[in-house]
């Protein structure tokens, strides 16, 4: 007769799951820390956007006179004024002027950094180094170092009121901080793939449009969201080089409603600015994946 032994059961080491239970509740109060931390960091940040909104939708004396987020009395009126426009320019002409700007603002960035950048990456040349050195200078130049020479410069040309002094740069690869985030991408893309094109009788052209391009698609992205933002939120540039009203950007439209000498409809001013904001959040929206990517990849990893 054959006699079954039982195998005996572990003991389950109580102290060991007391320190689980133990590690677990310090996971979790240090989650539920951190994520009231953020809630809160967050309505701070947002605090004056939707303190805008709501005061958008109060009457002008409640603006500025009342501190409370939400209004006593709702109004839309404010939306109606600055759709109308002022000083006989319609709103959808300021914002077509805004938009015209941001977008070829983001073409002429993207075509001449990305071209820029794969010549000091990939392309040895005489004075490359000198030449780097000084494009990397000029990011510690402050913009209002440059404002009178490149005013006198453009007013002697006769291209003041016109948009190609806003334009002009864009197309030059004068953004260094986009030519150097390009730069950086590309050196991170494995160099056998441009002696791979080159075996196959690619040159520089065919190996930057059809390998170096798409693969700096992240970088491309990234470069595209910082310039439509800065070119769209850009205040002093068509201060100082539009005249015509019919000329004027978004920002130079919102100042229109402030008057130190008479009354200023603080109310359309904010109603023009919440939907001078919407491009900018849905462009930011669309495309904010791609902007961790261009941030943070260094290229291929192979």
């Amino acid at each position: 007769m054959t006699t079954l032994t039982e195998t005996p059961t572990p003991r389950v080491d109580d102290a060991a799951v007391a320190r689980r239970a133990a590690a677990r509740n310090r996971r979790k109060v240090k989650s539920t820390i951190f994520h009231l931390v953020a809630v809160a960091a967050t309505i701070v940040v947002l605090y004056p956007a939707a303190w805008m909104l709501f005061a958008s939708m109060k009457p002008n004396s409640d603006i500025i006179g009342n501190t409370q987020l939400l209004p006593d009395v709702w109004t839309m009126e404010h939306y109606t004024t600055a759709l109308s426009g002022i000083g006989g320019v319609s709103f959808w002409t300021f914002f077509n002027n805004s938009l015209l700007l941001a977008v070829l603002s983001v073409v002429g960035t993207v075509l001449s950094s990305t071209v820029a950048a794969y010549a000091f990456a990939r392309i040895s040349f005489p004075g490359r180094n000198a030449l780097f050195a000084v494009m990397i200078g000029t990011l510690l130049l402050p913009f209002h170092v440059t404002i009178i020479p490149q005013y006198i410069l453009f007013n002697n040309l006769g291209l003041v009121d016109t948009y190609i002094p806003l334009l002009a740069p864009k197309f030059l690869a004068a953004e260094a901080f986009f030519v150097f985030l390009m730069i950086q991408f590309i050196r991170g893309i494995p160099r056998s793939l441009d002696e791979a094109a080159r075996i196959d009788g690619c040159g520089h052209w065919r190996t930057f449009w059809k390998i170096i391009l798409p693969l700096m698609r992240p970088a491309i992205v990234t470069s595209s969201i910082f310039t439509f933002i800065w070119s769209w939120n850009d205040f002093l540039g068509p201060l100082l080089y539009l005249k015509d009203p019919s000329l004027y950007t978004m920002p130079i439209a919102l100042r229109q409603y402030i008057d130190q000498t008479s009354v200023s409809d603080y109310g359309a001013q904010m109603a023009m600015a919440v939907l001078a904001l919407l491009p900018v959040m849905i462009f930011f929206v669309v495309f904010q994946r791609f902007l961790i990517n261009g941030v943070a990849t260094q290229g291929l990893k192979g």
